[in-house]
C-alpha cells in the first residue's frame, strides 16, 4: 500500500518538511550523482552508517562488495575514522536508489507536514533527527557486527509515522493499492498494518538481522524509529497548535 494524501489540512506552510525534502534531493543529485555507480558507492561507504564500525566489532580492512564500475570491482572497506560517529545522522540524508528516495519522500510529505504543523518547525526538525538516530541505534543493537552500510531517511520517517498514529489516528488516508485501487482508510489502520509488516519481516531472525531475511532493508530501524516516535510525540507536540488544528477540523465537520 502507498499513501497518497490525507484529509488533514495544515494550518501553516510545512517549511521544514519541504526543506528536508529539498536537502534530501540535493544530496541525491549533487553528492550521490543521482544513483551513478561511483558517487553512489562512495557516498554510501563514507557517509552511510556501518554498525560494525561504530561497535568496533567488524575488522578494519574488511571489504564489503558494492558492485562494479566499468572493469573495477567496488568495495566498502571497514575503517576507524572519526567521521564514523556522525554517520547515524549523515546516513539519514542518503539513499540507495530511485525507488528508495521516491518512496521515502512520499511518506515524508504525506505524514510529515501535519506532524510539523503540530510541533512547530524547529521542534519537528529536532524530532526528525532524534528519531532517525534512535532508528539507527535500534539497527545497531540488533546487528552490531554488520559490515554493511545502512542509508535512508526511513528510520526518521518511521518516527513521524509513529507520532502521526498518536496525534491523528482517525484521519482518513488515501491509499493506492496496486494495480488499480485508490481507497481511504483511517490512519490507524494504515500505520498499524505497516508497523506489523515491519515486525513480521524482522521476526525470523532477530539476531543478527541477515540481508536474506529482510531483503536488505533494516526493518528493526523502522520498528525502533516508529516506537520512539510514538513515545516522544506528546513530548514534542505544541498543544496550542494541536488545539487550533482540532478547532479547524471541528469547524470543517460542522460546515459540512
Amino acid at each position: 500500500m502507498f499513501p497518497i494524501s490525507d484529509d488533514n489540512p495544515t494550518l501553516r506552510t510545512p517549511v521544514m518538511t519541504i526543506g528536508l525534502l529539498v536537502i534530501t534531493w540535493a544530496v541525491w543529485f549533487f553528492v550521490q550523482g543521482a544513483g551513478s555507480p561511483l558517487p553512489l558507492a562512495i557516498s554510501v561507504c563514507d557517509l552511510g552508517m556501518v554498525p560494525g564500525e561504530l561497535s568496533r566489532m567488524a575488522p578494519v580492512g574488511y571489504g564489503v562488495p558494492l558492485g562494479r564500475f566499468g572493469d573495477q570491482a567496488l568495495a566498502c572497506v571497514i575503517d576507524d575514522y572519526a567521521i564514523n560517529w556522525l554517520t547515524p545522522i549523515t546516513s539519514i540524508f542518503l539513499h540507495g536508489g530511485w525507488g528508495h528516495i521516491i518512496g521515502n519522500s512520499l511518506y515524508l510529505w504525506v505524514f510529515g507536514n501535519n506532524v510539523e504543523d503540530s510541533m512547530g518547525r524547529w521542534r519537528f526538525l529536532a524530532f526528525y533527527l532524534l528519531t532517525g538516530v534512535a532508528a539507527a541505534m535500534a539497527h545497531l543493537a540488533v546487528d552490531p557486527s554488520s559490515p554493511v552500510p545502512t542509508v535512508g531517511a526511513s528510520g526518521a520517517i518511521s518516527g513521524i509515522m509513529g507520532a502521526y498514529l498518536l496525534l491523528y489516528p482517525h484521519v482518513k488516508v488515501r491509499t493506492f493499492i496496486p494495480p488499480f485501487f485508490l481507497l481511504r482508510f483511517p490512519a490507524w489502520a494504515v500505520l498499524i498494518l505497516w508497523f506489523g509488516s515491519q515486525v513480521l519481516a524482522g521476526l525470523p531472525d532477530l539476531s543478527p538481522l541477515r540481508r536474506e531475511i529482510s531483503g536488505g532493508v533494516a526493518v528493526w530501524a523502522h520498528v525502533g524509529g516508529f516506537v520512539v516516535g510514538a513515545i516522544l510525540a506528546r513530548w514534542f507536540e505544541n498543544k496550542e497548535l494541536v488545539r487550533r488544528k482540532v478547532a479547524v477540523s471541528d469547524a470543517k465537520v460542522v460546515w459540512r
